[in-house]
């Protein structure tokens, strides 16, 4: 199987840009390190196309694996014709691989080899071969009767006889694949109500719907149902169109043995097709929607990681509570923690405790010049809000509000990573420092977090753990090295997700940085374990801000520097220009010299000198501020003040299958149905929003006692 030619076709690349890709993954470079600073060799493919051709990479070098595992065991067996040999070779899934094996396969004891034993195989040859046009079946089976054997009566032998006739054409690689296809295109999954008991499953107790076009989504649901008992679920199969392909491989008219090939394909379709086929399409069913569910998490986490940070503020955070009281951290411009405490103003009828937490309260937030709050959206969260909203006037003008996730606050509060950055708080202070965090930098703060607690996907605990994890972990690497990373204020988290680190030089570094301190990027080198290949695939991506060399504070590559300096010398600037932000017209004077004349000068290619460029200009730009800034908040609405009709502007917190889930101010969030985001067909909400995205929206229906919103982005006709 030629890997590269397979995936030339499929990613439509040309063969020296495919074959450079394989070369530099299977030299060890990380996918960021690849996207970044290999463009010239990968014609700047980007991030993620580079991972679907790692995954599909692997699935090919796995597929030729198993290729090789199966000719090996069919040599040692005596079996491995030409034939299967040119059948293995053109098998393009491991699929086609099994039901090419399957013959060969060790099999438990079966109807068929009971026959086998009793002597009936040559019998079995002769009914298959339906070659004989005088005389009946029975004359036939008639020389197979054998009492010792266990072979009493004709009949007798011919059942046997259609048992091994059954499993042959159960093994058949071809019909098994007939059939595969037509169970795909005209099966219809169907679910039923398992037991009296009500639940969440109402829409699934009498439900059908075709294979080829279920969503994974409702895959997702039925398996759930099933799985709490529920539902019974099946796939309800093409039997009459199954059996035309069955009777138009194996049987032909005219023989006196037809019947019975025609009496053993339909055994071999009810009795060992059909259920195997089943359990198949609910596995390709799960597996599809499962890798749509990923997919889907995947592009909201990426929405949430990169969703932009509110900078330069003192952030007062308030872990939600009612009979504890709500716990209180101020946190610093850079997230350190400037104060902590409890205040008790969210139970009802206790005006004297609530009087006394405002004073307290407005005066930690005078003292340090707290100028946004972040609150946590747990229990307590509408009350916190209500009274946080009330203080506002008395606190610093422009103070406003944000109400903040807390999905993960408390399985990081728990952690022993939080336990070793705040040892002296207590886990309820930590989750109030990571809600403060959790507003001023998303990222860094949800990097500390196990992705699949952090509440942005569907159906995640259904999912295999394995590939969520790893497209999980990703999306994280991608977007902490897309951003960049301060190297002199990281925590181990941010670190570990960093190109070439990993969690144990993680550590290192920070060990290193907090007894030498770090000033430069070539100090790195002298972290212990820090060799020459996770330098180079780590250095871009951190940042030294108060280094002496202005270009360990930019996203070029240590490895470009020479060409950084060779280009501002060229255009007539200092390297110290760099920091002064003196370079507004770099681009005009490239343009002048011509940006391919310059690229040859400098011995480059141009997609390296172009991103040399752009971060000279704007030396440690950070992506998310492009993006609309978060919405903060400065009123607060009940969902008993929403009324159909309403306009408001609120922010996406998840995308799914089926919709939108979306933060309007209240405790509860409003769904917009996919069927209410636009006037035209769309296959899924992400072609229109996505997490953190701010929309308008208006009140479609409100159910206070479901505490159910909906919601339409479609404006009401006038």
């Amino acid at each position: 199987m030629d890997i590269t030619a397979i995936l030339c076709q499929e990613f439509h690349l040309k063969k020296q840009q495919c074959e450079n890709v394989l070369r530099l993954i299977d030299d060890g470079n990380t996918i960021p390190f690849i996207a970044r600073y290999r463009k010239e060799q990968t014609d700047s493919l980007d991030d993620q196309v580079l991972r679907e051709i790692f995954e599909r990479l692997e699935y090919l070098r796995g597929l030729d694996k198993r290729r090789g595992e199966i000719e090996a065991t069919l040599t040692e067996q005596g079996n491995l014709t030409e034939e299967l040999t040119q059948k293995l070779a053109a098998a393009t899934t491991l699929a086609e691989l099994e039901d090419i094996y399957r013959p060969f396969r060790p099999k438990r004891r079966t109807r068929a080899t009971i026959a086998k034993e009793k002597g009936l195989e040559p019998l079995a040859l002769q009914l298959l071969m339906q070659n004989v046009s005088k005389g009946t079946a029975e004359e036939l089976a008639a020389g197979f009767v054998n009492e010792e054997k266990g072979v009493s009566t004709s009949e007798e032998a011919l059942q046997g006889a259609r048992d091994i006739i059954a499993e042959q054409i159960s093994d058949d690689a071809d019909a098994r694949k007939a059939l595969r296809e037509l169970a795909f295109r005209s099966g219809v999954l169907e679910s039923k109500k398992a037991k009296e008991e009500d639940s969440v499953y109402t829409m699934y107790y009498d439900f059908s719907q075709e294979v080829r076009s279920i969503p994974g989504h409702r895959v997702l649901a039925v398996n759930r149902g099933e799985r709490e008992e529920f539902l019974k679920v099946s796939i309800r199969m093409n039997d009459a169109g199954s059996i035309v392909i069955l009777n138009k491989a194996f049987v032909r008219d005219g023989s006196v043995t037809t019947q019975q090939v025609r009496m053993a394909a339909e055994d071999a379709w009810e009795r060992l097709i059909e259920p195997s086929l089943e359990r198949e399409v609910r596995a390709e069913l799960t597996d599809r929607a499962g890798t749509s569910a990923i997919q889907v998490f995947g592009k909201n986490l990426h929405q949430l990681l990169m969703a932009p940070p509110v900078k330069g503020k003192v952030t007062l955070g308030v872990d939600p509570g009612f009979r504890t009281g709500c716990k209180l951290a101020v946190v610093d411009e850079n997230g350190k923690v400037l104060a902590t405490g409890v205040g008790h103003f969210t139970l009802p009828g206790q005006e004297a405790a609530k009087a006394r937490a405002r004073v307290e309260v407005v005066g930690m937030c005078k003292k340090y010049g707290v100028t946004a709050i972040a609150i946590g959206n747990g229990t307590a969260s509408r009350e916190a809000e209500q009274f946080i909203a009330s203080i506002l006037p008395e606190l610093a003008p422009g103070t406003a509000y944000m109400i903040v996730s807390e999905a993960g606050a408390s399985v990081y509060s728990a952690s022993k990573l939080a336990a070793e950055e705040f040892p002296q708080f207590d886990v309820s202070l930590r989750s109030a420092v990571s809600i403060a965090r959790r507003m001023q930098d998303p990222l860094a703060e949800l990097v500390k977090i196990d992705p699949k607690a952090i509440g942005v996907g569907q159906y995640q605990h259904d999912l295999k753990e394995s590939q969520l994890e790893e497209a999980l972990d990703g999306v994280v690497e991608g977007c902490v090295n897309n951003v960049g990373v301060e190297l002199s204020t990281a925590s181990p988290s941010l670190l570990s997700h960093v190109a070439g680190i990993g969690g144990a030089l993680a550590k290192n570094i920070v060990a290193y940085r907090e007894e030498n301190g770090i000033t430069s990027r070539a100090q790195l080198k002298k972290v212990p374990k820090l060799g020459p290949k996770a330098f180079e695939q780590c250095a871009g991506f951190l940042r030294v801000r108060d280094s002496k060399n202005a270009l360990d504070s930019t996203a070029v590559h240590p490895e470009s520097y020479d060409a950084a300096k060779a280009l501002l010398a060229t255009l007539g600037y200092e390297l110290s220009d760099v920091k002064a932000g003196k370079l507004t017209d770099l681009q005009a004077r490239m343009d002048e010299r011509g940006v391919k004349k310059l690229a040859e000068e400098l011995n480059v290619g141009e997609p390296t000198l172009k991103d040399i460029a752009r971060e000279l200009q704007k030396p440690g730009r950070d992506p998310r501020d492009d993006l609309p800034k978060p919405v903060l908040r400065t009123d607060v609405l009940d969902i008993k003040d929403l009324a159909p009709g309403m306009e408001l502007m609120g922010t996406v917190r998840n995308v799914i299958d089926f919709g939108a889930f979306v933060d309007i101010g209240v405790h509860q969030d409003g769904l917009v149905h996919i069927s209410r985001m636009v006037n035209r067909f769309i296959k899924h909400p992400s072609e229109v929003v996505k997490v953190g995205d701010v929309i308008k929206v208006w009140v479609v229906e409100v159910d206070i006692k479901k505490q159910r919103i909906a919601l339409t982005m479609l404006p009401p006709k006038a």
